[in-house]
């Protein structure tokens, strides 16, 4: 991969106004994968201004066009699949077998799955007297995260070039390599210039200049709940369309009719995935009185055996910083002087004496006041909380500022249904289900606004057109 060294700019590979360097390590192993430029102001307004000059073009492409250039996309995509899963791996210190299912697989399958979603949008339809018709949002500015930088990627650029928006995306600091990737492939796959636009750089830089830039007319952020809130504060001004995929702390609900040594062994794993930085990770595990001693036996057995590392066999890689990994241990810490029983992990850990891991960690004794159980951890940690009944699963499954994502595990899936519909959060997950690119998502609450992926993930970046004509009159 080149032109690290450059930002991409109106289709060029292009110097940075600045002196400054954001440096990629890998936190498995501490070291210096890659440096790229941290943009300036100045190099923002470059790229907003590309992206301006060449909306008009972009937005009147056909439809037909869009898709086949989506599908291109995705067949370069998955040429380069084992580079892109490579670099996300480097960037995160996530196992390369892990990355390359969980990181890079659904991303290509997104992308390509876009083309699809745009035979669902009504693009031109007739209501009453008038025709009405669904065109691009306009400029669009895209802040995403490290935690699954491609799959954010692709929620954002795919429905974003589907809807014939034009766009300035920033990286996070930590992963932007896949980012410059998908630049170059962009390029050859033909999108016209000015429409993508890259420039990494620091948040409270790039990101707030980007949320308050007059000329942009979306801006989409994914991140802390607490981050959202600003991008929303300086987006208000110049009244921008914004959304926001925002923090979680999701419940999951294993019922008395549950197999439960299966359902456990599930939301054990969907905790410890990718380090436990996933936003909808099921952190609260929610178990009737009666089997609660027995699942939290068996939620310590699954915990430790899951292996560390950076290897083939590893299920879990390091923490994404050091800072990552000490703000996770202070929540442990947390967790112990609320009076949490900490039954498992807790601890720093090192591989071939580097990275910043974390032992998986599980916490029992937990009621829903705690702050272990209401606030986003980020980390390979879970909090277990008995109840007596499904109303009062319910009712701690509601209780928290979030509503991003749940599960329930049920003895049928008619029984987990009937709970799921009770449950305030965009997604649930029955009976052990899997990430899906092909439906909507997004929260409710403070976990944020609109929907990503799916046709309504395009709707994001559309407007509504109603082309009126004269009323006849009646004789």
């Amino acid at each position: 991969m080149n032109h690290l060294d450059k930002l991409f700019i109106d289709g060029q590979w292009v110097a940075s106004d600045g002196d400054e360097w954001l440096e990629v390590i890998n936190p498995a192993r501490e070291t210096l994968v890659a440096r790229v430029p941290s943009a300036t102001n100045g190099d923002v307004d470059r790229a907003v201004a590309a992206a301006k000059a060449a909306f008009p073009a972009w937005s009147i492409t056909s439809v037909a066009y869009r898709q086949q250039l989506l599908v291109t996309i995705a067949e370069a995509m998955q040429a380069r699949a084992d580079q892109l899963a490579q670099v996300v791996s480097d960037s995160m210190g996530c196992p390369l077998k892990v990355a390359k299912w969980l990181q890079i697989e659904g991303s290509i399958q997104a992308m390509g799955a876009f083309a699809r979603h745009m035979d669902a949008v009504a693009w031109e339809e007739p209501m009453h007297n008038a025709i009405v018709v669904r065109e691009a949002a306009g400029v669009c500015g895209f802040i995403n995260p490290w935690n699954y930088p491609l799959h954010q990627f692709v929620g954002k650029v795919g429905a974003a070039l589907a809807a014939g928006c034009t766009m300035v995306v920033k990286p996070s600091e930590q992963t932007p390599l896949q980012d410059y990737m998908m630049a170059e492939i962009l390029l050859e796959a033909g999108l016209p210039a000015g429409v993508f636009n890259l420039v990494p750089g620091k948040g409270q830089n790039v990101g707030a200049h980007l949320s308050q830039h007059p000329d942009l007319d979306v801006i989409s952020f994914t991140g802390s709940t607490r981050a959202g809130v600003e991008v929303a504060k300086a987006a208000a001004p110049t009244v921008k369309r914004v959304t926001q995929e925002l923090g979680g702390k999701s419940p999951f609900i294993i019922t008395a009719s549950a197999d439960l040594k299966t359902a456990v062994r599930y939301g054990v794993e969907d905790v410890m995935l990718n380090s436990g930085q996933t936003c909808t990770a099921l952190t609260r595990m929610l178990v009737p009185s009666g089997s609660y001693q027995e699942a939290v036996a068996t939620a310590k057995q699954i915990a430790e055996s899951l292996l560390l590392g950076y290897g083939d066999q590893a299920f879990m890689g390091p923490l994404s910083s050091r800072q990552q990994q000490q703000r996770v241990l202070e929540y442990i810490q947390l967790g112990r002087q609320e009076g949490a029983r900490l039954v498992c992990g807790g601890e720093a850990a090192q591989v071939d004496g580097a990275g910043y891991y974390i032992q998986p960690t599980i916490f029992a004794d937990v009621h829903n006041g705690m702050a272990i159980a209401q606030e986003e951890i980020f980390g390979p940690v879970l909090c277990m909380i008995p109840y007596t009944d499904i109303d009062e699963a319910v009712a701690i499954a509601n209780d928290t500022p979030y509503g991003l994502s749940s599960g329930v595990f049920a003895g049928s899936d008619s029984e987990a249904l009937s709970i799921a519909k009770q449950i305030r959060a965009g997604q649930c997950y029955l009976n052990g289900a899997v990430f899906d690119c092909q439906v909507p998502f997004g929260g409710y609450k403070q976990s944020g606004n609109g929907r990503e992926f799916s046709p309504l993930g395009i709707e994001e970046f559309l407007e509504i057109k109603a082309i009126q004509h004269p009323v006849e009159q009646p004789v």
